[in-house]
């Protein structure tokens, strides 16, 4: 049996992986599951899965946690030391699914073990890229993408014909306002940002989405991933979200992959990984596909993509910067506490203000994640006041 982890069991990467798990019982051995804040739902995936530790981040809920698996063999604890303590423990496969700069020391934890990690923590490998694939090159862990996009990617290059890679495309939704003008941008409210036309996922990268932040952090998660320079990825609005991603080769064919918009299929391939697993995910039916479409996005409706390039191409802190700048931009705006088009206004100003410099520790960049934190909240607190 394959020994496993789940970091964020209870978002919605870690409950598709539950669902997984509980899909094949006699095949992956539950080591330990991590929540955040949901105590209740954390208690019954430990009690369903038979995990052996349970660990809720939150440590003022620690007791509740131990009330709801009294009587189970369960070892159970709270707080931040627990959650990279669980981290470390040695497993097959790690699922990498804390979200955020907080779920970077626990996610650099599990690589140290030097098994396979699932890796759905994009901050992984934006705000403390190097770091963490130094740590994966001396482990000698296997990284595999989760992220729907990266792992179409990644199943294009089985062949690992890496140096034959002309390019690859990363398609995107285009959210909820794929076709709506900059004008009518500026009054979008919370709700219609959060009605994503295809995919069910958690309010933050819901509003990534959106602004397509998501997809600027993508290309960074991407040049990191396959070794590849930023003029090498690109990018395509794919509303149907049926074609996951591509690669182009230098002979010309371009290789794709094709699936329901199911989080959970990528996660079954790093889950079974190198071979498969079956799921009971609903099945592509082309003939129900009435046309694939495709088109460019707009930079100027989408800054996003653009200021993600940018902090590729700079590197250093950069791009540290931008995704906790953006961090702290989307929690003001689920907080309606400033517009949609002040997020990417909010991370460009941080961008400009904290400047660059080299992140070499892990140490180094949470500082310059907690340096971008708090000029974005004050930009937003002398917005929000006027």
């Amino acid at each position: 049996m394959k020994r496993v982890s789940i970091l964020g069991c209870t978002g919605s990467i870690g409950c598709s992986t539950v669902d997984l798990l509980l899909q094949a019982p006699t095949s992956f051995q539950t080591i330990a599951l991590v929540g955040g804040k949901n105590v209740k739902k954390l208690a019954e995936q430990a009690i369903a899965l038979n995990a052996e530790f349970a660990v809720i981040a939150d440590e003022t809920l620690l007791e509740e946690l131990k009330k709801l698996l009294s009587g189970y063999k369960i070892n159970v604890s709270g707080g931040r030391q627990a959650v990279i303590e669980a981290a470390s423990i040695s497993v097959d496969w790690t699922m990498a699914a804390i979200t955020g700069a907080i779920g970077l020391e626990p996610t650099l934890a599990a690589v140290k073990n030097g098994h396979f990690i699932a890796l759905a923590n994009k901050e992984a490998l934006i705000s403390a890229g190097e770091i963490m694939l130094e740590a994966v090159r001396e482990s000698g862990a296997t990284l595999l993408p989760v992220d729907s996009e990266h792992n179409a990617i990644f199943q294009s290059m089985a062949d690992k014909q890496y140096h034959s890679v002309e390019k690859i495309i990363l398609t995107a939704s285009g959210g909820p306002f794929r076709n709506t003008s900059w004008q009518a941008m500026k009054d979008v409210t919370l709700e219609q940002a959060l009605k994503h036309p295809t995919w069910s996922m958690g309010a933050k990268i819901t509003i990534d989405s959106a602004t397509m932040f998501n997809k600027g952090l993508e290309i960074i998660e991407a040049a990191r991933l396959f070794n590849l320079s930023e003029e090498r990825i690109d990018v395509l609005i794919h509303p149907q979200s049926v074609v996951h991603s591509m690669v182009e080769y230098e002979d010309g064919s371009v290789l794709a992959q094709l699936g329901e918009p199911d989080m959970r299929i990528p996660i079954a391939h790093t889950l079974a990984w190198p071979k498969r697993m079956r799921s009971n995910v609903k099945r592509l039916d082309l003939t129900q596909c009435a046309s694939l479409e495709f088109e460019k996005p707009d930079a100027v409706r989408f800054p996003a993509l653009r200021l993600a390039r940018e902090a590729l191409r700079i590197g250093k802190s950069v791009p540290t910067i931008m995704s906790a700048a953006n961090e702290i931009a989307v929690e003001a705006f689920l907080k309606k506490q400033i517009s949609f088009l002040n997020i990417p206004a909010v991370v460009e100003w941080v961008m400009q203000k904290v400047g660059n410099v080299e992140a070499k520790s892990l140490e180094e960049v949470l500082y310059w994640d907690l340096q971008a934190r708090y000029f974005a909240k004050s930009w937003i607190k002398q917005f929000s006041s006027c």
